[in-house]
């Protein structure tokens, strides 16, 4: 996934990772966590819905979409989850 990024990928990531922090101020993390994957399906499946004619056509590859992003989800976590590994003293020290 992190080869087709664009010049803007990541400002707009963090725009929304910036929405999700204050939004962290007032809820647990886990709420803020939970809704954040409720909205990104969400938009997923607005965009998988773009490219049919139909709800029947969709049906027809349900599986086959939501393969693909769940595996694209699975690469983005894992890097991420690496990448806190590596760094876990100077990102977390700045939460406790």
């Amino acid at each position: 996934m992190t080869d087709s990024v664009d010049d803007k990928f990541y400002d707009r990531a963090d725009a929304i990772i910036h929405l999700a922090n204050e939004q962290n101020h007032d809820i647990a993390r886990g709420k803020v966590s939970a809704s954040l994957m409720y909205a990104t399906a969400r938009f997923n499946a607005w965009v998988s819905a773009t490219g049919f004619q139909s709800g029947a056509d969709m049906r027809e590859t349900k599986q086959k979409t939501i393969d693909f992003f769940v595996e694209q989800y699975r690469v983005v976590l894992e890097e991420n989850l690496d990448d806190y590994i590596r760094g876990f003293d100077g990102y977390m020290k700045k939460v406790n």
